[in-house]
């Protein structure tokens, strides 16, 4: 059983809470093609292209300027740790032991626009390319065309090894999208997580990706390699909903007050 979340826009490279690792992500081949032609961009293209402020612009063009490999502890850091969105903070990765990161390291994968596929402890350099950029290359117009197979076929190499191979899907439309399912050689089971109130039950996203994140943790908490496990999932208040669940898509929802 693998695991693939969402990366988050929120980064953290100035606090000193980080691991030691010296991981680097696997398509990082793939990713300097990207870096290299990013790096000629002005900051009235990337406002442009990603519908960003001048300010996230200007930093951004700042960022791609610095990429520069190799990656090592003074200029990249674990994905793990630099992610600080919504999911992140369900994750909570700064208490994790070192023995909760080594498993996180085996069971979770990380979709990235910049970097395609990461592990938890795969270091990276900060940066802002979201998978649904319109980012033309001669692969094509957006970086769904640019990634292609290449995250089905290494997800695919990771459950080499897997009898009946599961894929978890906690993350969001955009990412998984990466993710092409007629090459991938595994079952998708995609958790949805629903606020209920007076009758009625809804996704609400900023606590739909906290969620996500806390059910990520609880896979590394739990050392959990049975999907099945995860209907017990019932961090603050969450429940495995069978009637409004099929096979494929898994409701868990709670009350609000």
């Amino acid at each position: 059983m693998l695991v693939v979340i969402s990366p988050a826009k929120k980064l953290d490279y100035e606090s000193e809470n980080f691991a030691i690792s010296n991981d680097v992500p696997r398509m990082l081949d793939q990713t300097e093609m990207l870096a290299k032609k990013a790096k000629r961009l002005r900051a009235a293209d990337l406002k442009a292209m990603m519908g960003i402020s001048d300010a996230l612009a200007e930093l951004n063009v700042a960022r791609f300027k610095a990429f520069e490999t190799p990656f090592t502890s003074a200029n990249a850091r674990p994905a793990i740790d630099a992610f600080k969105g919504d999911v992140y903070i369900g994750m909570d990765a700064p208490t994790m032991s070192n023995e909760d990161r080594n498993y996180a390291n085996e069971r979770i994968r990380i979709l990235s626009g910049l970097y395609g596929l990461l592990r938890p402890l795969d270091l990276m350099q900060a940066y802002r390319l979201e998978m649904g950029t319109k980012f033309v290359t001669r692969r094509g117009k957006d970086l769904y065309t640019f990634w292609g197979n290449r995250i089905s076929k290494a997800l695919n190499e990771d459950f080499a090894d897997d009898e009946d191979p599961v894929l978890v899907n906690l993350a969001s439309g955009e990412y998984f999208k990466a993710v092409q399912q007629k090459a991938l050689k595994a079952r998708v089971i995609t958790p949805v997580f629903k606020e209920v109130k007076d009758g009625h039950a809804r996704v609400i996203s900023f606590l739909a990706k906290k969620a996500r994140g806390m059910m990520t943790r609880y896979i590394v908490d739990g050392r959990i390699n049975d999907v099945n496990a995860l209907k017990t999932f019932d961090r603050e208040g969450y429940q495995y909903d069978e009637a409004a669940s099929t096979a494929t898509e898994w409701v868990f929802s709670r009350p609000q007050p």
